[in-house]
């Protein structure tokens, strides 16, 4: 199967998608705030960069996009019909640094949540908000 779009249009489809500040994770990092957590952004001195940082709890949160990191049983994650395999390759790779950055940070001492985004819709937003509170509900929150 060939791909509908140009190799123009797809580059610029695919420059299009953003890694930092995007909607799953501004929708958190709101939720914190209000909740009373202050927090970095994307700390490139600890492994993975976790899009949200709670230095004074050493808690590392990801906001994980279900396709980019391969959510399995997750409806949002298809395999293309186009370069299949190349993109197996890359969310394989994907989950591979994953795995890596998560066990450098256990080792380092540090707790780590992972909210993926399919868990941020409508629907399940308020539950999944509020077992991220109640997780970090042993740490005060000021």
């Amino acid at each position: 199967m060939t791909d509908v779009h140009t190799k123009e249009i797809r580059s610029y489809n695919m420059s299009r998608i953003k890694s930092r500040n995007t909607k799953p994770e501004l929708l958190v990092r709101k939720f914190l705030f209000a909740n009373g957590f202050r927090y970095k952004l994307h700390d490139k001195k600890l492994p993975g960069k976790p899009d949200i940082v709670l230095p004074k709890h050493k808690t590392a949160i990801f906001i994980h996009g279900c396709f980019w990191h391969g959510h399995p049983n997750c409806k949002k994650f298809v395999l293309p019909k186009t370069r299949t395999e190349w993109w197996l390759n890359k969310i394989s790779a994907n989950k591979t640094n994953d795995t890596k950055s998560l066990k450098a940070l256990t080792k380092n001492g540090w707790k780590i949540i992972i909210i993926w985004e399919c868990r941020l819709k409508p629907k399940k937003l308020n539950r999944t908000l509020s077992i991220l509170l109640s997780t970090l509900s042993p740490f005060p929150n000021k």
